[in-house]
């Protein structure tokens, strides 16, 4: 389409187009000698232009920026592109060695962790991660060592305890199953289990206590529309009865889920289907398929919890954003708000969910002291966004939430500057909730700058500023990896 545009190809949505690496960072402030390590935040950066008209935010290519802190000097920023297929084509570069080729490949665009030793960008809908060296460079696609049956999530969760990781993944060709993993302190998985689900819903992130795994099964899901789109002409119709026959239901064979993802078309394919059910699901950790217990919700969509835990035998406390709808109306980005901070509580006893709102300003992208991940906790920190209906447009403020007392505050960092995700780094491994930093990248729309900021948690004033010599565009999720 002569003359489209796409917000999230403009300002500081725009993808950059060099990879950079700069040493001995100017720094505002004092950095904590104890930080050492790296704060590493992914997101989506086109390698090729993409067309407006089509483009979404969750499908650029995944680029991960990187600030090294040690002995309270910031040594380094770099940025790089995850090198999947499509990336290694477009720059000319070699194929990297990983497992199964032919299976579906997305360069890994949504988040980064690190896990047994290694340093992995993740994304969700069965493609695998990537892993990276510790200067961002790609190894190549990881399988954990053989032990990953197909691809993973975009948001596993660590048990504080075991150190082990959880995941709910999820892949248009597995039928109306998602896949719960466990992966060991060494990286390899000990456990899966698959859970069946009521089509094939698109499942961003998921919950996770001390005794159970939650699991929303909400009405966004893979669109059969788009399908037929994407074929060409008179074969739309045939196509999509075709797909309607598989997806959601049966199990597609990977090489042609892969086929078929690879001639489809340009925009996300998944979209809100009212007619969907909106549920959650509660599973025993070391249960299995058929002991799950579903419970109805109203119609919403959930891309991130702060949190969960078991309160007492016969209820589970679910801490959630939720948006009203998603991809209903704009097939662009996530903006079908406004996004809410709500209490969902399972009552297991009761067989339901008693829903209420914790904080009506817009939210997203939050986060708590993973040391209580599982468990209850008092604090949580998320970016405010745009309050208005289409508005998931950051602002300046990053609201900090006090459960306990049943209160919240908002720190400001001037009306041209925006606030991503931030990550809670505690001052000690001892030391007590909200004692710490919080971390995460500031953008001045002004100036054209971008700070990596640490926040006193407990007041919310700045510690130090690392002066970022390029600009970092917005993206989606960060963490601190100690060395």
């Amino acid at each position: 389409m002569a003359g489209a545009r796409n917000r999230y190809l403009e300002g500081n949505f725009a993808p950059v187009h060099e990879e950079i690496t700069a040493t001995d960072l100017e720094v505002t402030g004092t950095i904590p000698d104890h930080l050492d390590g790296r704060y590493l935040r992914n997101g989506p950066n086109p390698v090729v232009a993409p067309d407006p008209a089509s483009y979404h935010w969750f499908l650029g290519s995944g680029m991960v920026h990187g600030v090294r802190l040690r002995d309270g000097r910031a040594e380094w920023y770099r940025n790089r592109w995850v090198r999947s297929r499509d990336v290694l084509e477009a720059l000319h570069e070699p194929a990297r060695p990983g497992p199964d080729p032919a299976g579906p490949d997305f360069a890994a665009n949504t988040n980064v962790i690190g896990h047994a030793g290694r340093i992995l960008a993740i994304v969700e809908a069965g493609f695998h991660p990537y892993e990276l060296t510790g200067e961002l460079d790609t190894i190549g696609p990881s399988d954990f060592d053989g032990t990953l049956p197909g691809g993973y999530t975009a948001h596993p969760h660590r048990d504080p305890e075991t150190g082990e990781l959880h995941a709910v993944s999820y892949f248009f060709g597995w039928g109306n199953e998602v896949r719960y993993t466990v992966t060991g302190s060494d990286g390899r998985v000990r456990r899966t289990v698959d859970v069946e689900v009521a089509g094939s819903p698109m499942m961003h992130d998921f919950s996770l206590t001390a005794g159970h795994v939650v699991i929303y099964d909400l009405p966004v899901t893979f669109d059969l529309d788009a399908v037929a789109q994407a074929a060409p002409g008179p074969l739309g119709r045939p196509s999509r009865w075709l797909a309607s026959q598989f997806i959601g239901k049966r199990r597609i064979p990977t090489r042609l889920a892969a086929a078929a993802m690879s001639s489809g078309g340009d925009g996300l394919p998944y979209a809100w289907d009212p007619n969907y059910p909106a549920r959650v699901g509660v599973m025993p950790r070391e249960g299995n398929g058929s002991d799950v217990r579903w419970f109805d919700v109203e119609p919403c969509y959930v891309f991130h919890p702060l949190n969960a835990y078991d309160d007492g035998d016969d209820r589970i406390v679910l801490d959630v954003v939720r948006h009203p709808q998603m991809f209903a109306s704009d097939r662009q980005g996530p903006n079908e708000g406004p996004p809410t901070l709500d209490r969902w509580t399972v009552d297991l006893a009761g067989g339901k969910v008693i829903e209420e709102r914790l904080d009506d300003r817009g939210q997203e992208f939050p986060r708590v002291d993973e040391r209580l991940t599982g468990r209850r906790h008092r604090y949580g920190y998320a970016p405010a966004v745009g309050t208005d209906v289409g508005d998931l447009d950051l602002t300046g403020a990053l609201l900090k939430h006090d459960m306990v007392a049943g209160r919240s505050e908002a720190r400001s960092f001037g009306p041209t500057c925006r606030v991503g995700e931030v990550v809670f780094v505690p001052s000690a491994p001892d030391s007590a909730e909200d004692e710490g930093v919080l971390m995460g990248f500031v953008h001045d729309d002004a100036a054209g700058v971008t700070d990596l900021v640490l926040l006193d948690a407990g007041t919310l004033e700045d510690v130090a500023r690392v002066h970022v010599p390029a600009r970092v565009p917005y993206g989606f999720h960060g963490n601190w990896i100690a060395a």
